[in-house]
């Protein structure tokens, strides 16, 4: 059996000044994880090494993200991140724009014995 998708959560994060893609993907991820919690770990004493995450980050310009330094921010897991044409930029009076990024944040686990998830 293949891994079972254990969470998903979603977050937005933005940079106002600089046009930053790399802040504004942080603050979607970090804006993610604040929606979510993972109890089951303690609950049955499985580490956190045995989850994979993916996250997939849209932004306007994704050649402008370190992903590198967003893998540093996972505090769990074995991180995989992704990054995509997507989010948005805002145009302002000035050259500039408002830097809008979405986060999708996915928690995977390999089969578990005596119990499992409901596909």
């Amino acid at each position: 059996m293949a891994e079972q998708r254990l969470i998903i959560e979603m977050g937005m994060g933005n940079d106002l000044n600089g046009q930053d893609y790399t802040k504004a993907a942080k603050r979607a991820i970090e804006d993610a994880f604040r929606h979510s919690s993972l109890p089951l770990f303690g609950a049955v004493g499985m580490g956190h090494d045995q989850m994979r995450v993916q996250v997939t980050v849209g932004v306007q310009e994704p050649d402008a993200v370190d992903t590198a330094a967003l893998v540093a921010t996972l505090p769990r897991g074995r991180a995989e991140v992704r990054v995509v044409k997507g989010g948005l930029n805002v145009a302002t009076d000035t050259d500039d724009p408002i830097v809008i990024a979405q986060a999708s944040v996915e928690a995977f686990l390999p089969p578990q014995e005596g119990w499992r998830l409901k596909p």
